[in-house]
């Protein structure tokens, strides 16, 4: 059972909305869930627009009873590394890691369960222990049985799993290093965006280190310490270096049709059955690197 006090500053939303900024599900699956009874109000039943108070407890007594209904598709996949256990893989850019909001065909999840029927089943994810956006390219860790999966996140949650990217920014950056210490919500004006408020929101903290500058862009490390989602585009555009190509936070138009300019470059975590730590590199894609070499020839 998970319970969330409601705090003054929470007060008059409704408890759906509530918890869909709360947890990791969805509204859709929150209204599903308090219809089902699995969320309570001071352990009463209530409705999904029920108007939430300061001092209530909303409890989550259980989880919805689904089935993974993600069809098989023949999809290449660059794999890095895989036994039975993990699988390691190098995601493109431009593919959904999962289906929903309408991307119910070609993604990641399609072209695991094409790949192998060895895959953790945590809800409709099969195999998935961790996201990164659709046009972010990079590593990714894919758990192929329960335990392993639980295993993986717990590193994930307690903040020991190693996950560097490389992005290229607008503006030239003149220090060296820098932490991002800023809490993340819903944008209280745009709710399918993300941004740096006090409402509602999760601490999260990016480190960052440059690697190159040129005359109108940086290219730049970034290490999470938390995983918000949209945490790095968020957050650099916050403090005034969005990332280049970025069409939902950056400020400058798309130089072509290639996503925002982010790669998770290493992944590093303790294996579920050796207990050794592994880590992982991979170089961006020819189209992220080309639009690198743009900037750099005209440094």
């Amino acid at each position: 059972m998970n319970d969330y006090i409601v705090t003054e500053e929470s007060e008059g939303m409704r408890i759906d909305q509530f918890l869909s900024e709360k947890t990791e599900f969805s509204r859709s699956k929150i209204t599903k869930m308090i219809k089902e009874n699995l969320v309570l109000i001071d352990e009463e039943a209530v409705k999904p627009s029920y108007i939430i108070k300061d001092g209530q407890t909303i409890s989550i007594i259980g989880l919805l009873n689904e089935t993974t209904d993600i069809i098989p598709e023949n999809i290449p996949l660059d794999i890095i590394y895989e036994d039975e256990d993990v699988i390691v893989v190098n995601k493109p850019s431009g593919m959904v890691v999962h289906p929903g909001h309408g991307n119910y065909t070609g993604t990641l999840a399609n072209a695991l369960l094409y790949h192998t029927k060895n895959l953790s089943n945590h809800e409709t994810r099969p195999g998935i222990v961790h996201r990164i956006d659709k046009d972010t390219s990079g590593l990714l860790m894919v758990a192929k049985n329960d335990y392993a999966h639980q295993f993986l996140a717990e590193q994930l949650k307690n903040k020991t799993s190693t996950r560097k990217y490389i992005a290229l920014v607008w503006g030239v950056i003149n220090h060296d290093t820098g932490t991002i210490d800023a809490p993340i919500g819903r944008d209280v004006n745009d709710r399918q965006k993300m941004a740096v408020t006090d409402i509602n929101s999760k601490d999260a903290v990016t480190n960052f280190k440059v690697i190159e500058r040129y005359k109108k862009t940086t290219l730049i490390e970034l290490q999470l310490e938390t995983g918000r989602t949209h945490q790095i585009r968020v957050h650099m555009n916050y403090i005034g270096y969005p990332l280049v190509n970025d069409k939902v936070y950056g400020h400058k138009k798309a130089i072509n049709d290639y996503g925002q300019m982010l790669h998770a470059e290493s992944l590093g975590f303790v294996h579920p059955k050796t207990k050794k730590y592994m880590e992982f590199h991979v170089e961006p894609p020819k189209e992220f690197i080309d639009i690198v070499n743009q900037f750099k020839e005209e440094k």
